[in-house]
């Protein structure tokens, strides 16, 4: 059977369709040039489409790629992140003897969705799942920094962190803070990348203040960026 045909006709057209639009809009002639289907074919198919948000339309009324790609996309990331998070979180642990989180923003809420326990003695213990202010907090600060000026502008009202604090982030790649999500805690966070580069998690330690001390970046960003970084590879990667 040739690659290109399951046997499926009218899916096989609408794959055509979305690998077409893949280079980017297309009206429909341009459509029909590039697909070899027939115009009230390509025309309805690309309507389907559209209406499952798979496809959409630009100011032109060219059909572009749909936010539902970036969609499925982004959850077939996650499952990648978070399976490949729970040996890279134990590895961090272990280096710095505190607890490990990555976290990914939900509006304005962030989620713990993997954790990596500090074995014994005094721990910040955040379980998957938890729900966290993004005002407050290291991980807060990099799910912001590489945000839109308009989002940074609106996330900024009520938060414990500034501006200023956003802009040092995003020039040494990561995020410190004590005492800003809760008294006595303090952690470093760098962010994690999708493969547009787009920032889409954060991977944390915290740990007591008394353990860490007031500048906890100078004893544990190094390990908490490569990790970071190690996540990010794997996704670019799509292993």
């Amino acid at each position: 059977m040739d690659k290109k045909n399951s046997g499926v006709g009218v899916l096989d057209k609408a794959v055509g369709i979305l690998a077409t639009l893949e280079s980017g809009p297309h009206s429909l002639a341009e459509l029909v040039a590039a697909t070899g289907i027939a115009r009230p074919t390509a025309h309805r198919l690309a309507v389907a489409l559209e209406f499952h948000r798979l496809v959409a339309r630009d100011l032109n009324g060219r059909f572009i790629l749909g936010p539902r790609s970036a969609e499925l996309a982004a959850a077939a990331g996650e499952d990648r992140l978070i399976a490949a998070a729970a040996p890279a979180l134990a590895a961090l642990r272990d280096a710095t003897g505190e607890s490990a989180q990555l976290y990914r923003r939900q509006g304005d809420i962030r989620i713990c969705v993997a954790v990596a326990e500090r074995l014994s003695g005094l721990r910040d213990s955040v379980p998957v799942g938890a729900s966290l202010t993004m005002q407050a907090g290291s991980a807060a600060q990099i799910l912001m920094a590489w945000e839109d000026s308009e989002k940074i502008h609106r996330g900024l009202k009520n938060a414990r962190y500034t501006a200023a604090h956003l802009a040092a982030d995003r020039r040494r790649g990561w995020a410190q803070s004590v005492g800003e999500r809760e008294a006595g805690v303090t952690s470093v966070s760098a962010p994690v990348r999708g493969r547009n580069g787009k920032v889409i998690a954060a991977v944390s330690i915290s740990g007591p203040i008394e353990r860490l001390g007031r500048q906890p970046g100078r004893l544990h960003a190094a390990a908490v960026v490569a990790t970071a970084e190690r996540l990010t590879e794997h996704l670019k990667q799509g292993k």
